[in-house]
Formats: C-alpha cells, structure tokens, sequence
C-alpha cells in the first residue's frame, strides 16, 4: 500500500526554482532517508508532505486516515509547562477522556445514577482504546530511552537549552499514535545511548519513517531506501548509505557514458549538416538532420564533486618527538573539575590521530584551548614540542575582519596577489562570485572551508578539531575528510560523527570525572571493550585506517600478539608483559632526539605489549 505519493512537484521560492519537477512513493512500513545537499529543498518537501506549505504545481497525496507527525521547529509552549505536562500532550485524548471520568467521580452519588454509571463505562472503554492504561509505561520507556531523568521531567521547559528542547520535542513526536513519522535531523543533541535507543526504535516502528539526516551511520542502521533530491529531481536508490553511494557511483558513471555518447553522435549530426550548408546543399536533408538533434531526448551531463587539489603542508620530520606533553594537568571553573592531575602525551606520527570523546559539558573543548595555549593550567604544565606548529578548527570560526571578503582574507593572511589567492580559494571550491561574498554571510560549511584553506598553506605538526562536521550536508562532511585523509602528522579531535570517529581515530581519550582514559585503538573498539555499544549495531561497514608513515606498515591495532605458551600462568604472563613495558620504556628514554625510525619502531613495539596486556587481563576476568 502507497502511504505517500509526490507527483511533477514544482516549487518556487521567488526566483529560485526549488523543485522541478520532483516525484517519487513510498509504501507503508518504509524506512526511507531523504538526503540532498543544504538547500536543496528536504525540509520543503516535508513540510509540503505534512500540509504545512503550498506549491506551485504537481500533487502530493497521502494514504486516506493515515496520522503524520513531523519533527522539524521546536513548538512555544506556555512559560509554565514542565517537561513531564508535555510529554504528556501527546495523550491529549486520553487526559480529555480522564479528566471526563474525574467529574463524573466528583459526584458523591454518581453510583446510584444508572445514565451516569453507563457514561462512566463508555469513557473507561474510550480511555482504554486511547492507550490511556499504558500512558505511564510509554512515557517511562521513552524517557528512559532518550535519557530524560525524572528531575528533568519535573523542570520547566523553557529553562532548558536548544539540544534539551529537541530531545524532549523528539520524544513527544515518538509518543504520539500516529502512521507515518517525518524526522527532521532527529540525531542532533544525542548522546550514543540515546542513538542506540533510537535507532533500535524506528527498526521495530510499524509505521513509515522517512529522515533527514547528515549522520551517515544512523542512516545505515536505521533507512532501507535512500531518496536524493538533487537540482531539484528526486531520485531514488534502493538499501542503506552505503549502498546508495555505490549505485549512485555506478548511476553517475552509466549517465557520463551515456553522455558522452550522445555528445559525439550529436557532433556528427551537426559536420554533416554543416558540410551540407556549406556545399549549398541545405535543402530536405539538412533539415531533417537539425530535426533529429532538436528532437533527441538530451542525457544531462552528470554533475559530480571534484576532490580537493590541495594537501596540508605537511611539517619536516624534523622536530620534536612529543609534540604536545600534558604534566599533571588540573582545571576547575568554580566546583566543576574539568581536568585533575592529568598526564598524556601526543607523539609525532600520523598513526598518533586521537578522538576526544565524553559527556556534554565535561571539558573537551577547554582541553584542546588549554593545548593551544588559550586557557591557562590551574596547576601543571602543558608543553609544546620545539618547533610544534599546530593548526586549529574551532566548533565556532570566526575571523579577524568579518566584514571583508572571502579573496581580501585569503590575500590579507598568507601575503598573496590577487591572481595567486584566486588559484588558491578555486582548489576549495571558490568560484566566480564565490570570492566576492562577505566573510559573516558564509555558512557554517563555507566557514569551515576558509579556515581550511588558510590552515593548509603552512606546515602543520598537530592538527586539532572542534566538531568539524557538525551542522554540514554529507557532501561536505566528506569534503573535510578528504582533506583531513592526507594529514601525515598528529591528529587530536572531538566529533559525535560516528562515521568520522571510527575512520580516523587510533587512540581514544575518554573524559570523564575530571579524568582521561587511554584507550589504543579505534573508536568502535573502545565502544565494545567498554560495554558502551550493542553488538549488533555497525558503526561503519568497512574500517578504514591513516596511512600509516614509511617503515610503519600495519597500524597499531591491527598487529596481532602471540596466545600465551602452555604451561604458563596469565599471571606470569602478564608480569613478564610489564617487564618487558618497562625495557621498552627505558629504550625510548635512551633514543636520541634525531633517530625517528627508532622511536617510532620502540613506539609500536610498546604498543604491542599494552595491547598483549590488555589481552590477558581480558582472559583473566
């Protein structure tokens, strides 16, 4: 059965031609993702879909009685409305049919009343139809899911901040009885329980889910189908996201031959009828040639996204063998502990990229504005390696002058000619006007683009972001990583994107408690070692890793260490494992600061032996 059926839609938002003709059904019980580029008209077709905006053309038509409810802008609710008085809007019938029963149970002597005993019978089997029994359980369960504690839920909610406000507007929408469910970024603000939550939600959901979403990974769990609306069409791609880059790959690669094939008969339409002309031969036949090209059905041309032409300027081997070196670090903001009696260490190689996890609020950002020299230590010391160059990524980039244009920022900061900063901003993809438009009036995206490009132009030895991803389109998102792929020094960052998490990270910090634990590997693997992840949830289909540096030819989580010989117990195992720890570490005391190959070799090795370690502790527990 068709749920939703969109047919030849055209909108306009004055002169920008939106959609152009876009249609596309989906059936009941789909899991569908809506993906397209920022812009592109999703939320349009949404709210079109929900009745809540009109079009110039075309039709939209919904399966008769089915209920649709959308996640898009937060709803004002009154000042005095707590949490747990919203969340229970969503059973606005049943509370009707409730406060019903009430005034009947106000009358002393409504049990001697035959009419009103018969009324009351009626609205008991009204509020059963309604769901009104099993109100609280639903309520407890979503709450518990979506990490809404009991002390929130007596709060008001206009005390709470824009990330909160979405949480508990999701769990309305997820509350509510309804047939087909419109989520709009519905990842946004959660933390990994809550998605995990959520994903196994919408898999058991009876009803049709279509999604917006940037977050690659929760599309993967969570879609059977992917619908993209690209220059204004929708086109449709049966399975997940990660097969929908392959089809759409192998569609992209059809539709070029296509073209091209087009391109050269047109082409020798067009010689022959202009030898014809030429010849004054113009009559019949070369009508009837120009005939046959106008009334060729035309293949687009395929619009693809070039990759980036430009590489960090990767820093000499030269330098430091730490790079940055935290000494029993402490922070505090009033009674927050952010960081107590803290040491870690980031080391000159690209295996070293580093993913900054924990709770909201517990401290990432200061750590990294504490390495960059931001924030001043309460107690300890941060030291930067001699001759350390780091380039940072904040969440929010700013620029020095806002009000100047994109090409007067590039030529203001690295010293360039107008000709020579034209060349660089192209290799960043901008064009054209592009270069013309004020610094304020660039999106997030863009932003995020310029800082790029003016970081990538001097050599770099740590490279540090701050939610690099957050608020971009897919499109870009794959466009920082690309740029970030061919980063050969340190990485250090914080990221909720899974997907960017488990493709670069080889090492975790874990903040927690004024605390950071170590965890050597991957982000996915210090997920389940911590009992943090369903096993059943995939984080990405296929690991990828950094390119490793020359002579290092297996990244650290990948060497394999040897089962433990018969006759030996796990505890002198271990004992001879933190032996050997400790001759590794004198070692690397004794490496003089020039030989890198040895340092990196010692290093690898040390890894081996923690990894060993930690391998018989497991078997031991």
């Amino acid at each position: 059965m068709i749920n939703i059926t969109v047919h030849e839609l055209n909108k306009y938002y004055g002169a920008n031609h939106v959609l152009r003709g876009a249609g596309f059904e989906i059936y009941a019980g789909e899991k569908v993702g809506l993906l397209g580029r920022n812009g592109s008209g999703k939320t349009t077709v949404f709210r079109i879909i929900a009745g809540e905006e009109d079009y110039e053309s075309g039709s939209v038509a919904r399966a008769s009685g089915k209920k649709v409810e959308m996640l898009a802008q937060i709803p004002v609710f009154p000042k005095d409305m707590s949490i747990d008085d919203i969340l229970r809007t969503s059973f606005q019938d049943a509370e009707d049919v409730l406060a019903a029963m009430k005034k009947i149970e106000a009358d002393a002597d409504w049990a001697n009343s035959a009419a009103k005993m018969k009324k009351y019978g009626e609205l008991m089997e009204e509020y059963e139809r309604l769901g009104g029994y099993e109100m609280d359980v639903k309520i407890d369960k979503i709450c518990n899911g979506m990490s809404i504690n009991e002390q929130m839920r007596a709060g008001l909610f206009e005390r709470l901040s824009g990330g909160e406000k979405t949480r508990v507007n999701l769990a309305r929408i997820l509350l509510r009885d309804c047939d087909i469910l419109l989520l709009d970024e519905p990842t946004n603000h959660l933390d990994l329980k809550s998605l995990q939550w959520l994903e196994g939600f919408l898999r058991e959901f009876a009803g049709t889910v279509v999604t917006i979403s940037h977050d690659r990974v929760f599309l993967d769990n969570t879609v059977k189908r992917i619908i993209e609306i690209e220059d204004g069409l929708a086109y449709s791609y049966s399975g997940n996201y990660s097969f929908f880059v392959k089809d759409k790959a192998e569609r992209l690669n059809r539709q070029a031959e296509m073209y091209k094939q087009q391109q050269r008969k047109i082409k020798q339409l067009e010689d022959t009828a202009q030898m014809l002309f030429e010849g004054n031969r113009y009559g019949r036949r070369h009508l009837v040639l120009q005939k046959r090209i106008d009334m060729m059905d035309k293949v687009e041309k395929p619009t693809t996204t070039r990759r980036i032409n430009e590489d960090f300027k990767n820093a000499s081997q030269h330098g430091s063998k730490r790079v940055v070196a935290l000494e029993n670090v402490s922070k505090s903001f009033g009674d927050k502990v952010i960081l107590d009696n803290v040491s870690l260490e980031i080391l000159r190689n690209n295996i070293d990229a580093i993913a900054l996890i924990g709770e909201n609020g517990c401290g990432k950002t200061t750590l990294l504005r504490m390495i960059t020299g931001e924030i001043p230590c309460d107690a300890g010391v941060v030291k930067i390696g001699e001759s350390t160059k780091i380039a940072y990524l904040p969440q929010i980039v700013q620029f020095d002058n806002e009000q100047a244009t994109v090409l007067e920022t590039v030529r203001r900061n690295l010293g360039l000619d107008e000709g020579r900063a034209r060349a660089v901003l192209a290799k960043f993809k901008f064009r054209g006007d592009d270069v013309a438009k004020v610094v304020a009036r660039l999106s997030g995206g863009e932003r995020s683009r310029l800082r790029l490009c003016l970081m990538m132009q001097n050599e770099v030895y740590l490279l540090i972001l701050d939610e690099p991803t957050n608020h971009l389109d897919i499109e870009s998102r794959e466009w920082i990583e690309e740029a970030v792929e061919d980063f050969d020094c340190a990485l250090l960052f914080v990221s909720h994107d899974r997907y960017f998490l488990n493709k670069f990270a080889s090492r975790v910090w874990s903040m927690k408690d004024g605390g950071v634990e170590e965890f050597y590997g991957g982000y996915e693997e210090c997920l389940r070692a911590a009992d943090e992840i369903d096993p059943n949830i995939v984080i990405r289909h296929k690991k990828e890793k950094r390119r490793p540096l020359a002579g290092q030819e297996q990244a650290i989580n990948n060497r394999p260490y040897d089962s433990h010989p018969a006759g030996k117990s796990l505890e002198g195992l271990i004992l001879e494992a933190e032996a050997e720890l400790e001759r590794i570490d004198a070692a690397l005391a004794e490496v003089s600061d020039g030989d890198y190959l040895e340092m990196d070799r010692l290093y690898l090795e040390r890894m081996d032996v923690e990894r060993r370690i930690e391998g018989l502790y497991g078997e031991m527990e």
